[in-house]
């Protein structure tokens, strides 16, 4: 159902048929609050997890449809930003003790962003997102550095890859995994053999990829089932798993719809 989180944000929200394990917060892909991010916040809700997923443009007032086909991108600042998902988090934490926030593609950065200033989330999660150069570098709109971000980050945090990924190398992804474990931050990093950037999203069937979407979502399950059980407090946690091809070359991946 359709919530209002106040200052001119609104999200959907759905809950679980019994007593819900903990909470989702779900940020959407660059095409604004479409289906795709509504199904996986349903998916949460059938797995027992409160699911609220913000619409992170509320208040831009640009061509829906043009956004929605990936025609126009939106670029807020970070506060911006990060200032709908606070919302998000506290409209949820009545309804759950603890809470994880997901990011996917471009939302990917968001976790981060929120996690380091924040000390009341249980994980965060990142959809191949939050490591290209663009992420890494200090600006107007990203006034913190993703280094800077990670020394701060306390929540456990899993972050999802795919090997043919046109946007994140795996150079790229070397640069996240040397961060967190420098910053001695809990992490747990897996690499998808031979899928493209936004392999997870059904409603776009050139990049959809059944059995590794169907792996990673289990894999995301058994993440967050985890940490709310408390087996990631305590103690730094690093685990790290890849499969790519000998003669891996980022030049040769490409953009799929």
């Amino acid at each position: 159902m359709k919530v209002q989180l106040g200052d001119g944000c609104e999200g959907e929200l759905f809950m679980p048929r019994a007593t819900p394990t903990g909470a989702v917060v779900i940020l959407h892909e660059r095409y604004g609050l479409v289906q795709h991010t509504l199904d996986l916040a349903q998916r949460f809700a059938a797995d027992g997890y409160v699911a609220l997923a913000p619409d992170l443009f509320s208040r831009w007032q640009g061509d829906r449809e043009a956004l929605k086909r990936g025609e126009v991108r939106v670029t807020l600042p970070d506060d911006e930003v990060a200032a709908v998902i606070d919302r998000a988090i506290d409209f949820v934490k009545p309804r759950a003790a603890q809470v994880a926030v997901m990011g996917v593609c471009q939302s990917g950065r968001y976790p981060i962003v929120v996690g380091s200033r924040r000390r009341d989330l249980a994980a965060c999660v990142v959809f191949y997102g939050a490591s290209q150069q663009r992420d890494w570098e200090a600006s107007a709109l990203q006034p913190r550095a993703m280094g800077d971000m990670l020394r701060e980050l306390h929540a456990p945090a899993l972050f999802v890859y795919a090997e043919r990924d046109h946007t994140i190398s795996l150079d790229d992804v070397r640069r996240m995994r040397n961060a967190l474990e420098t910053a001695r931050r809990s992490y747990r990093m897996k690499i998808f053999a031979d899928v493209p950037h936004g392999f997870l999203n059904d409603t776009m069937p050139g990049r959809y990829r059944p059995k590794e979407a169907a792996q990673a979502w289990q894999a995301l399950l058994a993440f967050l089932a985890e940490v709310f059980a408390g087996q990631w407090n305590g103690r730094v946690r690093w685990e790290f798993e890849g499969v790519s091809a000998q003669d891996y070359d980022f030049s040769k991946n490409v953009r799929l719809e």
